[in-house]
């Protein structure tokens, strides 16, 4: 089991530094590149490292999605929902949502399509697959603020 949260988590804190970029990731943590890139590292050398939680914080502040906390929250069985007073909220209506689920949706499905081609899901493809997937969470996250702030 620890290995598993362990590998999961790892694959979150790369999502979150590669959302950044490694070059902003170090200028926003004051981690050097090789430290970020450790904290996520399959290395048995490091396995006994992690991103600190206020490493995280700092990333996820200017992250485009919360690829950590979303990972501990899944873990817990944890549904997430955004304040929508602490954060810029995006313009729209829950049709331009719908639009962008649907639109999400078919990008996600293309790349399940294309992974499956020849019978195996490599580790990129994966990593696809799992994007796409957090791009429709986000535009489910933004259809339940619409909803829930009266902007059908």
């Amino acid at each position: 089991m620890k290995d598993t949260v362990s590998g999961y988590l790892r694959k979150h804190c790369e999502a979150l530094v590669k959302d950044v970029g490694i070059e902003a990731a170090a200028a926003a943590t004051g981690k050097s590149k090789a430290t970020l890139g450790r904290y996520y590292s399959a290395d048995p050398e490091h396995a006994d490292r992690f991103m600190p939680v206020d490493v995280v914080a700092r990333l996820e502040a200017v992250a485009k999605f919360p690829h950590v906390t979303s990972a501990l929250a899944d873990l817990r069985g944890i549904t997430l929902a955004y304040d929508g007073s602490r954060m810029n909220r995006r313009q729209g209506n829950v049709n331009a949502d719908v639009v962008a689920l649907s639109q999400r949706f078919a990008m996600l499905m293309a790349e399940y399509n294309q992974a499956i081609a020849d019978g195996t899901i490599t580790i990129n493809e994966t990593k696809r697959l799992l994007s796409e997937t957090q791009a429709i969470q986000q535009v489910l996250l933004d259809m339940k603020l619409h909803l829930e702030h009266g902007h059908a």
